[in-house]
């Protein structure tokens, strides 16, 4: 090709690309593209700021145990044109985010909490009459994102908001976690057809080792009301000054100034190993609420604990086929083989019935132990899945006196899980102890972590057969010595009314007890807290009358609050339900919180934008401290989201190839997504084809092929990315697909037989857990047999 044709080749391609482009910095997409993060491709535009947040700081209060949060984002307009910006961040997901504030010059406007559609209308209708403004969305219980319109050029334009969250020590450290950063994430559902809560995830990245653009800022003020004994900072370079035997204040360095690309990660122990306790009260205008900490005792001499008896409830079901089932084979082998020569066992199979290994926990002798692993061992995985009768028979089952009982249920989360099945373990946190292994390359995480919230045990999630040890070693460490068990609260004449949690189960490592709720009348009575310590009564008391109640205290109404919406939400990923969404709402409003149904919204009163329209702007984000490129489309399917997230293309006139070149820069391997399959075919004879397609269940066959030959480009790059490593791969490939009844790939994995060429079959496996099918109308689940053929 001569120079001139390869400038007449170049000009046309940035005809294309400005043509394919409006004047929003976000990347087009087809029906067929699911939402998935993008590399942020440089534009040469000066007109137009790409990078409006420039600094973000917080300030932390630590009181107690109750952390005070504020968070000041700055947004500057450095371009020409007016802009909107757009910025997804993160926060804890124990935060109660409960104020926000606008400020623009000197003028500073108070957001007021609305219904999500509601906020969203008022934020729209200002940013169409031209109006400054600023909306608070929650998207996942720690993803917030803040949209601030009409920010004119040299504009600077402050938003403040405010959350708080509870400091619940472990073996006596106090941790504050200030996330700063959202990972790119994925969502298996197309563009077009993804909710309001979604379209997040389509956001742009910096490449990795690029520093944020936008400084970071923290100061931590800590008053312990106990001698502090050390702090420490292991994520950043810090300066801690005490000024007092129990205060601190911790400053970031200077160096430090790009420093969110990461989580800022405070730990502070208190003098002697002690943990703040007592009773905290607020007395409101309508309602009053009450949190007890009560310090339990130290861990007990081994010849005191109380014997332990454990049920492991092992989902042996059709998804736990192969790789799971293998992975619970270790870790159940693992767990038993361990058991001490008093503890107590026993093992409920379940699918779409249960198989009990024992009407009575077994003493966990050789024999036994032997016993319980043949049976594991002879499972093969088949059938549906019920959890709900499987806890039902555990609980039944007869405990032995002075034993204390752990539930452990190990499975992949694709079961069916009744509401009755949370409300079952909820109502038993008094009789046993609860938790969950969440088994395979593909958990549902949101249930693994639900059960164990609603439990207030502690999730396990084991993705690979090696991890299995780890994980039962962490497990065997957590349940070693239990310091308090058989808990009982009497709070006498103390009038306290929605309390959570509604029973305490055993007290497993050197935390405190802590329950909260609101009370009523005159603050008065004794509360006392009993249960035994090894084989001793335990008992505390907390004399109420003489605690009087503080208006600094006024945390514990958004606490309060926030447990309660996550609990709701975690019942509702089972179910949703109107009625629990209309409560979500309700405690949101009442109580000034962000919720997934109520966001933050501010509006100037001012018309500032008179002419025009503003450039919409996605803040672009760093990838998290040491997470690669291939995060967000290392193995080259997002290239071409990349390429279309153009704004506003150079101007033709003058244009160089060389700014080209650099504009469009990006991985030789990126490239392959970019080209026609034609282009393909002409420059490499390798491709893959659609074979034959077996269906089992109600899904049409037609839906199935024309959804997999919509990404059958996606397969091509997969197949030519394994001939570089595996030159001369040909012939059939079958895939084994697992499909619920909305559609979605619960699990993947290549079918009997198949020989598995490692490259080939992990790239495959990624992409087609992507893809969404129709819901079945039926209500049934599917399973899919595809040939792919390698020529």
């Amino acid at each position: 090709m001569t120079h001139k044709k390869r400038i007449f080749v170049i000009l046309i391609l940035a005809v294309i690309i400005t043509a394919a482009n409006t004047s929003y910095a976000q990347p087009e997409r087809d029906a067929d593209k699911t939402l998935s993060p993008y590399f942020l491709v440089k534009s040469h535009d000066p007109d137009v700021d790409r990078l409006p947040l420039k600094s973000t700081w917080a300030q932390v209060n630590i009181s107690g145990v109750i952390a005070d949060v504020k968070v000041t984002q700055v947004y500057k307009n450095e371009g020409d044109k007016p802009l909107e910006a757009i910025y997804v961040f993160p926060a804890s997901t124990r935060a109660a985010v409960y104020g926000m504030k606008m400020t623009i010059g000197e003028r500073t406007i108070t957001a007021k909490i609305r219904e999500r559609e509601q906020a969203r209308q008022e934020y729209n209708q200002a940013k169409q009459a031209g109006k400054s403004a600023s909306l608070l969305e929650q998207h996942r219980p720690n993803v917030f994102q803040m949209n601030v319109a009409n920010i004119l050029p040299s504009d600077v334009i402050k938003v403040e908001l405010k959350y708080t969250e509870l400091l619940i020590p472990t073996d006596t450290v106090y941790e504050f976690v200030y996330p700063t950063v959202v990972g790119p994430r994925y969502v298996d559902r197309q563009a077009d057809k993804a909710g309001s809560s979604d379209t997040w995830t389509a956001n742009p990245y910096h490449h990795q080792g690029e520093p944020p653009t936008y400084t970071f800022n923290i100061a931590v003020d800590i008053a312990a009301g106990l001698p502090i004994q050390d702090i420490t900072c292991a994520s950043h370079k810090t300066g801690i000054n005490y000024k007092g035997p129990a205060f601190a204040t911790v400053n970031l360095d200077q160096s430090e100034k790009h420093g969110g690309n990461r989580d800022f990660i405070l730990k502070y122990r208190l003098a002697g190993g002690k943990i703040e306790t007592g009773l905290l009260l607020f007395e409101g205008k309508d309602e009053n609420f009450f949190l007890l900490m009560m310090q339990p005792p130290k861990k007990v001499v081994k010849s005191q604990i109380p014997p332990r008896e454990y049920i492991f409830i092992v989902d042996v079901s059709g998804s736990m086929h192969g790789f799971p089932l293998n992975i619970s084979k270790k870790l159940l082998k693992d767990l038993i083989g361990n058991l001490g020569s008093t503890d107590r066992f026993n093992v409920l199979l379940f699918a779409g019935s249960s198989h009990l290994m024992s009407e009575q926990s077994l003493p966990a002798t050789p024999q036994n132990i032997m016993r319980a692993i043949n049976t594991i061992e002879r499972q093969r995985g088949g059938g549906g899945t019920r959890l709900l009768p499987a806890l039902k028979r555990a609980l039944s089952l007869p405990k032995t006196e002075g034993f204390s009982r752990s539930i452990i249920i190990a499975t992949d989360g694709y079961v069916s899980v009744e509401e009755e099945a949370f409300d079952l373990i909820r109502n038993n946190l008094g009789r046993a102890n609860m938790f969950t292994f969440g088994i395979g390359s593909s958990v549902n995480r949101h249930l693994i972590e639900g059960m164990a919230r609603v439990g207030m045990g502690e999730p396990f999630v084991i993705t690979k057969p090696e991890q299995a040890p780890e994980k039962a070693d962490k497990f065997r460490k957590l349940i070693v010595s239990p310091v308090l068990t058989g808990i009982k609260v009497d709070f006498g004449r103390f009038k306290a009314y929605d309390v959570e949690p509604p029973g305490i189960p055993d007290v497993l490592a050197d935390r405190p007890v802590i329950i909260f709720g609101k009370w009523r009348g005159r603050p008065r009575g004794i509360i006392s807290l009993q249960g035994f310590t090894g084989d001793h009564p335990f008992s505390k008391k907390v004399h109420v009358s003489g605690i009087k109640p503080l208006k600094k205290n006024s945390a514990l109404r958004y606490l309060w609050a926030r447990h309660r919406i996550a609990l709701l939400s975690d019942y509702n990923r089972l179910n949703k339900q109107d009625e629990r969404i209309k409560e979500v709402t309700s405690l949101g409003l009442t109580y000034n919180l962000l919720t997934a149904y109520t966001s933050f919204v501010a509006v100037d009163t001012k018309i500032r934008l008179q002419d025009g329209q503003a450039v919409t702007i996605k803040q672009p984000l760093p990838l998290p401290q040491g997470v690669s490129d291939y995060a967000v489309g290392g193995n080259g399917s997002f290239a071409r989201k990349s390429v279309s997230s153009f704004s506003a293309a150079p101007s033709l006139f003058g244009l160089k190839g060389k700014v080209m070149e650099e504009s469009l820069e990006y991985k030789k391997e990126n490239r392959l997504a970019c080209e026609s399959e034609t282009d393909a075919s002409a420059r490499d004879k390798n491709y893959i084809e659609l074979g034959e397609v077996i269906v089992t269940g109600d899904l049409p066959e037609k839906s199935i092929r024309e959804l997999l030959k919509k990404h059958i480009r996606s397969f091509n790059i997969c197949y030519r990315q394994a001939l570089g490593k595996q030159p001369g791969l040909k012939g059939k490939v079958v895939f084994k697909m697992f499909i619920d009844s909305a559609g979605r790939v619960t699990k993947v994995h290549p079918d009997k037989g198949t020989k598995k060429e490692d490259e080939f079959k992990r790239c495959m496996l990624q992409e087609l857990k992507k893809l969404h099918f129709p819901a079945s109308k039926g209500g049934k689940k599917s399973i899919v047999l595809i040939t792919f053929v390698l020529k």
